[in-house]
């Protein structure tokens, strides 16, 4: 028997194929659709009233900033009103576009600064008790902070890594972009 063929389970790195970057990005999309778009989508929900934004937003983005003007919206200035109508189009649009495979390396990457941002304001704004945060290597994985925020941005850094693949609007825009391109006359 040849061992030999057993080799590049053991390198220290390789190129990841096309056909198996395609179905990892697909798989990772499909495990965000499911455990993460719901997650996103509710809590965007939270956050319009008919047409426009909440009071639930502006409480939710800005926490301490609304304690301090009373919880009245109307206070706010048109700055951090610009902050809160841009965190919750993001909570829908960067989802989205992971979703169908759309602008997929900036939208993982624009959703792991959306995370980082939601997790501090969880922390510092709405003051999340330590044992909630958890810590990383901690062996308790109920911190739900540190170790569920963690596992969402590897999944996001994957789709970094591999893009959209073949079953992505990524891959309609770059089929189209190609067909539509008009050769360059010398």
């Amino acid at each position: 028997m040849k061992l030999a063929m057993f080799a590049p389970l053991f390198s220290a790195s390789s190129q990841v194929s096309d056909r198996t970057g395609s179905a990892l990005s697909l798989l990772v999309r499909l495990a965000f659709a499911s455990v993460l778009l719901p997650f996103f989508l509710n809590s965007l929900l939270t956050k319009v009233d008919g047409f426009g934004l909440s009071t639930g937003a502006y409480v939710q983005i800005l926490p301490t900033y609304m304690e301090s003007v009373g919880y009245d919206a109307s206070q706010v200035p048109v700055a951090l009103k610009l902050v809160v109508l841009a965190g919750t189009l993001a909570e829908l649009a960067l989802p989205l576009m992971i979703l169908i495979g759309l602008g997929t390396r900036l939208a993982a990457f624009g959703m792991i600064g959306f995370v980082a941002v939601m997790s501090l304001t969880d922390i510092y704004g709405h003051g999340i008790d330590a044992a909630t945060v958890g810590a990383f290597f901690d062996t308790d994985p109920y911190g739900l902070i540190a170790d569920q925020r963690l596992l969402w941005a590897v999944l996001m850094v994957m789709l970094m890594v591999v893009g959209g693949g073949r079953l992505s609007a990524d891959a309609f825009v770059s089929r189209w972009l190609r067909s539509a391109s008009v050769p360059a006359h010398a």
